[in-house]
């Protein structure tokens, strides 16, 4: 029985409106949900051959059209950013879960080529608790065919900015198929351009995620077309044995070439897909548990492994001791470095001069260094974490308001508080802030912030240890919106980090908010561990990162529940809103 497509749109965070497809199950009863995404230039109705071929009818399938194909709005191939798209999916997921009444677990994605790496990217970056993933051909490494195509486009992005390239694909090259070709070849809807900004983006997140997919703890299945002349291979396997889930499959499909579910034999492609998801819906949802990550697995040996002096006389051990003797010079010119190494590069002085972002050093050289030092990927990334802190806080205290609960805020390690603070200028205003630190200096740095900005009425701060449980539990008045950012990034611990979000959950009640920040990934964390010191006596500042599944598996044991998500376009920092679910 052929379903019918039904047209919609859902509203993205820029403002624009994507468009989608659905297809309602047919059976008496809803069992779940199928969310597609296609191939790069093409669009979701070339997806909707799989809604009958897959044959589950007790599910309802969704296809979107991404931003800037098919009949979404947007320059042909384009989109704002690549991390813009990867906060559409969420926000489609999310649209799904809210006007279609489809859990997140009740969910099975697929997709294909570019939107196997989208949504893989999602997958690590955002932890959804959807059922599965089936993921075909995804283009992790795109085959340009050009000696030195990448260097080349960014060298002319560099002198003439963003532009467009064609694809060079034909359709033979993609399918057997001899009609999957014609239908190709014939639809208006194929756009063959695509951003050069978007392109070396894909590639960028195609290495991180590959890199690291031991964050990843979805049940997978991949599917490799063996013939595929469009991606490498490569890249695909060694996806596949990262992933950090057990419940994870992969099939080399022979002779296939990049559409997999084009195919002409397609029907092998869709069996194993099918039955995948149907396994996977056999066995209640699950996840692996992450609350020991701190004494096994792939981040703790990295934080080993990052904290073992290395020799004075090897390659790597010259080459950080020059690195080291370099930033002390550095510090002699430029005052954000100096600051580093005279509190701590991970001190709340430090991150209130990122904050501020305002080059400050001895004469034009010293100025020309401390941008430099200001403009490293990691202060980047904490400056947008900044911004996502102040949206999110603005979000809840909205959400409090309209619900009718007091607006009471805590920041349980506030450092100067800036970020709070200045978030106050285009909110509701709270009846108290209360904002707390570990650091007598920060205590007073802050305290003089909230002077300056005229809000001693409603704010004050006072020192407190953001890990003693009973004192973050007893602290009044009792705060319906808790925040804790950049601190549990700092501590390996997960023990403490349990307590010390025990202690959130004990003081506010059911229905108030958390708002808690991740660092998932980091591209420099041999920099940092290396040539940079702890605001904990200026010893080595060493990280143990934790995957986003990890963190909200903590939050979630502590009472709390996700409800959004921010990250920044590099995959680094996360700032997440959960709110109390009832004791």
């Amino acid at each position: 029985m052929t379903r019918i497509a039904e047209n919609h749109h859902f509203p993205c965070s820029d403002g624009s409106a994507l468009f989608y497809r659905r297809w309602p199950a047919i059976a008496p009863q809803r069992r779940g949900a199928v969310v597609l995404f296609h191939r790069g230039h093409e669009h979701g109705g070339r997806m909707a051959h799989l809604v009958d071929e897959l044959d589950l009818p007790d599910f309802d399938f969704y296809a979107w059209d991404a931003r800037g194909h098919g009949n979404s709005p947007g320059p042909r191939g384009d989109s704002p950013s690549f991390g813009q798209s990867v906060r559409d999916v969420q926000t489609f997921i999310e649209h799904i879960r809210d006007t279609w009444g489809v859990a997140e677990c009740d969910m099975a994605v697929l997709a294909q080529s570019v939107g196997a790496v989208l949504i893989s990217t999602w997958a690590h970056d955002y932890a959804p608790r959807v059922r599965c993933l089936v993921l075909a051909s995804p283009a992790f490494k795109v085959k340009l065919y050009v000696p030195f195509a990448r260097p080349g486009l960014r060298l002319l992005r560099a002198l003439r900015g963003n532009f467009f390239v064609n694809s060079y694909v034909k359709s033979k090259f993609l399918t057997h198929d001899p009609a999957r070709q014609a239908s190709y070849d014939s639809d208006p809807q194929i756009s063959r351009p695509i951003s050069v900004n978007i392109l070396l983006a894909l590639y960028e997140a195609a290495e991180r995620v590959v890199a690291d997919a031991q964050a990843i703890t979805v049940p997978t299945q991949l599917l490799v077309s063996g013939a595929d002349w469009v991606v490498h291979h490569a890249p695909q396997h060694q996806f596949f044995d990262r992933l950090g889930t057990s419940a994870k499959e992969k099939h080399v499909l022979d002779g296939f070439y990049h559409d997999t579910f084009g195919e002409k034999d397609r029907h092998v492609a869709t069996a194993l897909a099918r039955s995948f998801i149907l396994r996977q819906f056999s066995l209640p949802w699950s996840r692996p548990d992450l609350r020991q990550a701190h004494r096994q697995g792939p981040t703790f040996d990295e934080a080993q492994a990052l904290a073992r002096p290395l020799s004075l006389f090897s390659p790597r051990g010259l080459y950080w001791a020059f690195y080291r003797l370099g930033m002390k010079l550095g510090g002699l010119l430029s005052a954000g470095v100096a600051l580093g190494h005279r509190t701590g590069f991970d001190s709340g002085s430090t991150l209130d001069y990122v904050y501020r972002n305002t080059p400050t050093g001895r004469g034009a050289l010293g100025r020309l260094i401390d941008r430099n030092y200001l403009d490293a990927i990691g202060w980047r990334g904490i400056r947008q974490r900044k911004l996502n802190i102040e949206e999110l806080l603005r979000a809840a205290l909205n959400r409090l308001q309209a619900e009718g609960q007091p607006l009471r805020i805590l920041d349980i390690a506030a450092g100067h508080g800036r970020y709070v603070l200045e978030a106050l200028a285009d909110a509701p205003r709270p009846e108290s802030v209360l904002l707390r630190d570990f650091s007598p200096l920060n205590v007073d740095q802050g305290s003089a912030l909230i002077a300056a900005k005229g809000l001693s009425d409603i704010a004050r701060f006072e020192r407190g240890d953001a890990f003693d449980r009973a004192s973050v539990a007893a602290v009044t008045p009792a705060p319906t919106l808790g925040i804790v950012s950049g601190l549990y990034e700092l501590f390996p611990d997960n023990d403490r980090v349990a307590a010390s979000l025990a202690g959130m959950a004990d003081a506010i009640a059911p229905g108030g908010y958390l708002i808690y920040t991740g660092q998932p990934w980091h591209p420099q964390l041999e920099l940092i561990a290396r040539a940079l010191t702890s605001h904990r006596d200026g010893e080595a500042w060493v990280m143990r990162r934790r995957t986003q599944a990890e963190m909200d598996q903590l939050v979630s044991d502590a009472g709390f529940e996700k409800i959004e998500q921010r990250i920044d376009a590099w995959g680094i920092f996360t700032v997440s809103l959960a709110r109390r679910r009832p004791a």
